[in-house]
Formats: structure tokens, C-alpha cells, sequence
């Protein structure tokens, strides 16, 4: 999808809270991935942390951090992960549902059709 619209849409992941620190909600499957890292307190630690995400993901799109004080995935709504698209009037056109269950890219993709209209 970034590589079909990237002409015309900006793409980004903000990097939020992290769902499953050491010193919080630990999952056995990450421990056994070799994903062992305390929550950030800190711009630099989270930033750190998602710099580390993205390059073991090998994520092309750009990445952007939400600040320690969880302003955007308080606003968005986006823990654990979710869908938005930014309509050409600034305001919010898609919002999917909740992840993991509500994380649906290809109702993104539909909304980004219908955003920009024919071709």
C-alpha cells in the first residue's frame, strides 16, 4: 500500500507507548525473540527503543515518536496499534478499529481510494 500511494499519500508510524515492556505486560513470544526492553521514561530512551523497532522490522515508512507523556495514543486512541488517514482538509476520514483484532489495512487502502478519487 505505502509503495502504491507513496506519490500521493505521506505515510508514517508513530511509535507510542510500549505494549509489552519488561517492567510491565511481558510476553514469553518476545522474550523467546530476543525483545527484552524496559518502558522508556524518557523522548531519548523511547526514541532509542523505536529506532531499534524499526531497524529489526526494517520499516521503510518514517517513524514518529509520541512524547513519555502518551499525548497522541491518549488523543488517537492508538494503543495497542491503529489505522488513521488524514484527509486532504486535515481532519480524520479513517479511523480503524482497535488492534490487534480491528488492524484491517485493506479498509485503509479503501478509504485512501476514496480520498483521492479516480485516478
Amino acid at each position: 500500500m505505502h509503495r502504491r500511494f507513496a506519490d500521493r499519500v505521506a505515510f508514517f508510524v508513530i511509535y507510542i507507548k510500549e505494549a509489552h515492556p519488561e517492567d510491565g505486560w511481558v510476553l514469553e513470544s518476545n522474550r523467546s525473540e530476543g525483545i527484552a526492553v524496559l518502558d522508556p521514561t524518557t523522548e531519548p530512551q523511547r526514541g532509542l527503543v523505536a529506532q531499534v523497532c524499526a531497524t529489526k522490522l526494517a520499516l521503510t515508512i518514517p517513524v514518529l515518536l509520541d512524547g513519555p507523556d502518551d499525548a497522541v495514543a491518549a488523543h488517537y486512541g492508538g494503543w495497542p496499534d491503529r489505522l488513521y488517514l488524514i484527509g486532504k482538509d486535515g481532519r480524520i476520514t479513517f479511523q480503524g478499529g482497535e488492534g490487534p483484532f480491528g488492524f484491517k489495512p485493506e479498509e485503509l487502502e479503501a478509504a485512501i481510494e476514496l480520498e483521492l478519487g479516480p485516478a
